[in-house]
């Protein structure tokens, strides 16, 4: 079965709502954003993913800018909104935990625990009967 047909299909399956609205806009990542103000408020706005992501979507994906409009922090998507992009700031990087390219702190903590090697004891690992 052709992936990309999987990717429209099963939307069908997993959700209890089919949500049909219109096209707000797509960001530089591929994710689509729709609108459609005849359902609940807070329900109203949501995201599709990227086809290439498939079923490993996650929060993280969405940049700072639509997750602004996703939240109701503005009505005004970043399709029609003029944000002033400063120097120092960078672009948008999903979250990397799990992967390869996670961030993993350099520990200057000193180990705490020795592991044990049979055959071999000290003093210390041994009480001392009387």
């Amino acid at each position: 079965m052709d992936l990309r047909f999987e990717c429209k299909i099963y939307p069908f399956f997993s959700f209890d709502v089919v949500k049909i609205g219109t096209l707000v806009g797509t960001d530089k990542y591929g994710n689509r954003y729709y609108e459609n103000n005849e359902f609940l408020h807070g329900a109203n706005r949501w995201v599709e993913y990227a086809d290439h992501v498939y079923l490993d979507y996650d929060a993280s994906q969405v940049p700072a800018e639509w997750h602004g409009w996703l939240h109701y922090m503005t009505d005004i998507p970043p399709t029609k909104a003029q944000y002033t992009r400063h120097r120092w700031m960078i672009d948008h990087q999903e979250n990397m935990t799990g992967t390869k390219y996670q961030y993993v702190p350099y520990s200057t903590t000193p180990a705490k625990i020795q592991s044990w090697q049979p055959g071999q004891t000290s003093s210390s690992q041994r009480p001392q009967l009387e």
